[in-house]
């Protein structure tokens, strides 16, 4: 899936921008855990998951707005998949 591995890339990279709170990158490395595991879930579900931390992350006050810009990005290649 091209599409999922985008959005992975995307994740890894807000992941590792310093810019970012603590506890965001904290959430969205959950997030590409997720993404990437073989629990057993359905891909739906796994995206499901993630839409819902990603949705939580996209409001909290103390998120750059280019983070913000890159998250709802993500969401939306999450949601076509």
């Amino acid at each position: 899936m091209v599409a999922l591995d985008s959005a992975i890339q995307v994740l890894s990279i807000i992941e590792q921008d310093n810019s970012v709170p603590k506890k965001v990158r904290t959430t969205i490395k959950e997030a590409i855990t997720s993404l990437q595991e073989h629990d057993g879930k359905s891909h739906e579900v796994k995206i499901d998951q993630v839409l819902q931390q990603l949705g939580d992350l996209s409001d909290d006050p103390n998120l750059p707005p280019y983070t913000r810009t890159q998250i709802w990005n993500v969401v939306s290649v999450l949601e076509s998949v």
